[in-house]
């Protein structure tokens, strides 16, 4: 590591420097703390006895090599401050520590030799525009528990998991922050550990191998990394060298509504260290992408717009995703923004944040709305699904359906659907077809796809139980049917950020609350139409801009899954006749919260008018 650039913020490797690292003796330990009147590490090494270290070749770095220090041994940093105080801290690049309560940081052996090369070598350089992304969030200690209830370890997990994957046809998985935490209440977004993974799923090298265990099956894997705020445990970061170093110095921007530290990204040590663990998340584990928490609070002070933009802040984005780009081509940046700031996924060369997606907190919030909406209501509310095509091009938008709409009394997705029990179940598998058939890509949390009731909780696992009902069974298999059909059809995701690829064939049905579009790409196209009103509209018809040949490739409605139509009872046909100014017209009957799914067989184009000789 260069230390003049660890001090401009222009250091990406600092985790090589920082920290203890194993030599042929023992271990050397380095940590910044240049306000610190006295440092000194203590161990297994030491029987716990505090040994002192010195500043040798860079200010502010205290420095101490110990033979006989091994790996797998804990140790702490003691910080004597200026006013003579002392507190023990972990170390700030420490890669692994103890659980919690304790908080002491490990020793570890970075030694790894992954086995999955022609995964990493295949990675899409082009950041999956093209290609399907279907991501299951999950939490690693909620997915699924031991009898005991005790947590699977990172390797278990990735047994139980993978198969899982597969069948319900998600490509990739996005893990909560896996990065140490001292709170499980926290989810993992309150750190202290930034290059640690949680000892509660094991050791660095069990995660390794789950990541090497999704590649070899196909499934790329993403991580959640907070930029914004760290804990504010006194062993932490907060006023580590005995002032806030890593923190602002005035309470009104120090601290997060989350109860947090907000980080201080105008200091250059501050933007080294967090620029730094996200590539060393993506070097050292070969994950796929990372999402990044709470951009919001980064681009705006404490998030509030009306405050105005942290230029700072901002500069730190820019930079780091520049960087991180250029270290990790194939790698996916995302932004979790509910906010409407400008190029947040252009690219940094055209002063945009430079991230590869953006969260489409938009989307998400108008059409859960939509659905808690009681069907009366609904016409009046028609445009709030279509509009969010009115802005989609203007980002690179991902559709998510996260953790945080399904906790704090929000209530599950199927929850949101309006209605008693039973009338939830079709509205939502109309849902999530329009999900499905909109361009973005998908993000689905754990629990959703069978259709959890309960809120989640950290400290339990899924309601797997609920497969027992016929309901429930019937919503995964549907859930699991639309998946394969996002990843098997080029339509659905294929130039799907080209406006070209898309097009409505009726928005213009509020009285009957009834919608078709249609999906191009790769020379096929996808035609749906969806009916989100409480009644059976009979041989309705839609418009085909041209003579299409069609096949049905799913109805909600179906019998198998837990619908009323049976595939033989095909009740749709094509009429070869001009239809508002149209071809033809596609005739179907809608049964009431029921999404209907075609594909294209073959178009027969109209021969084209000759132009008369003169």
């Amino acid at each position: 590591m260069d230390f003049q650039k660890f001090l401009q913020g222009k250091a990406f490797d600092a985790y090589e420097y920082f920290g203890a690292h194993l030599t042929e003796e023992g271990a050397v330990f380095r940590v910044y703390a240049p306000n610190a009147a006295n440092v000194e590490v203590q161990g297994d090494f030491s029987g716990w006895k505090l040994l002192p270290m010195k500043q040798k070749q860079n200010p502010g770095v205290f420095e101490l090599e110990i033979a006989g220090a091994e790996a797998g041994m804990y140790y702490k940093y003691a910080i004597t401050g200026a006013d003579g105080q002392v507190v023990y801290h972990c170390d700030p690049y420490g890669m692994l520590m103890e659980l919690r309560p304790g908080f002491a940081s490990r020793i570890v052996d970075r030694t790894w030799k992954f086995t999955d090369e022609k995964w990493m070598q295949k990675r899409d350089v082009g950041k999956n525009y093209n290609n399907p992304m279907n991501i299951y969030e999950l939490h690693a200690g909620s997915w699924k528990q031991k009898e005991d209830g005790s947590w699977y370890d990172y390797e278990e997990l990735a047994e139980e998991l993978i198969p899982y994957l597969k069948k319900m046809g998600f490509n990739y998985i996005e893990f909560l922050p896996l990065s140490e935490h001292p709170a499980d209440c926290s989810w993992g977004y309150q750190n202290t550990g930034f290059f640690a993974p949680t000892s509660r799923y094991g050791t660095p090298q069990q995660l390794k191998r789950l990541v090497e265990m999704c590649h070899e099956q196909g499934i790329g894997v993403i991580t959640d990394f907070v930029p914004v705020h760290f804990a504010m445990d006194d062993y932490g970061l907060k006023d580590f060298d005995g002032t806030p170093l890593y923190e602002f110095p005035h309470p009104d921007t120090a601290y997060s509504e989350w109860g947090t530290m907000n980080f201080m990204h105008s200091r250059g040590e501050v933007r080294s260290f967090l620029q730094s663990a996200a590539n060393y998340w993506l070097t050292e584990f070969h994950f796929d992408g990372i999402r990044m928490d709470a951009i919001s609070r980064a681009i705006y002070w404490n998030g509030d717009p009306a405050r105005g933009v942290n230029e700072r802040a901002v500069e730190f984005l820019r930079n780091m995703n520049a960087g991180l780009h250029k270290l990790h081509p194939s790698a996916i940046l995302m932004a979790e923004d509910s906010t409407d700031f400008p190029k947040v996924t252009a690219p940094t060369e055209y002063d945009g944040l430079g991230f590869d997606y953006k969260w489409d907190m938009g989307f998400m919030n108008d059409t859960l709305r939509f659905f808690q909406t009681a069907p009366v209501y609904r016409p009046y509310d028609y445009h709030k699904l279509s509009f969010s095509m009115m802005y989609f091009y203007s980002d690179l938008f991902l559709l998510p359906f996260s953790h945080d709409e399904v906790v704090h009394g929000k209530a599950t997705i199927i929850q949101k659907m309006f209605g008693d029990y039973e009338i939830k179940f079709p509205q939502a598998k109309a849902f999530y077809a329009y999900v499905y058939m909109h361009p973005g890509k998908k993000l689905n949390f754990m629990g959703n796809e069978f259709a959890q009731f309960r809120e989640w909780d950290e400290t339990r696992e899924q309601d797997w139980d609920l497969l027992k009902y016929p309901l429930h069974d019937a919503f995964q298999r549907f859930y699991a049917k639309l998946s394969h059909l996002y990843l098997e059809e080029p339509a659905l995701y294929d130039g799907e950020y080209n406006s070209d690829c898309f097009g409505w064939l009726e928005v213009d049905a509020a009285d009957y609350v009834t919608y078709a579009w249609e999906r191009k790409a790769s020379g096929q196209t996808i035609v749906t139409v969806m009916n989100l009103s409480d009644q059976f509209w009979k041989d309705f018809r839609v418009a085909l801009p041209e003579q299409y040949e069609l096949t049905e490739l799913l109805n909600t409605d179906w019998e198998e899954f837990g619908g009323n139509t049976k595939p033989e009872d095909q009740n749709w046909s094509v009429e070869n006749k001009p239809y508002k100014k149209k071809e033809q017209a596609l005739c179907l009957d809608l049964p009431p919260f029921t999404a209907r799914i075609f594909k294209v067989k073959s178009v027969k184009h109209s021969a084209q008018k000759k132009t008369p000789k003169k």
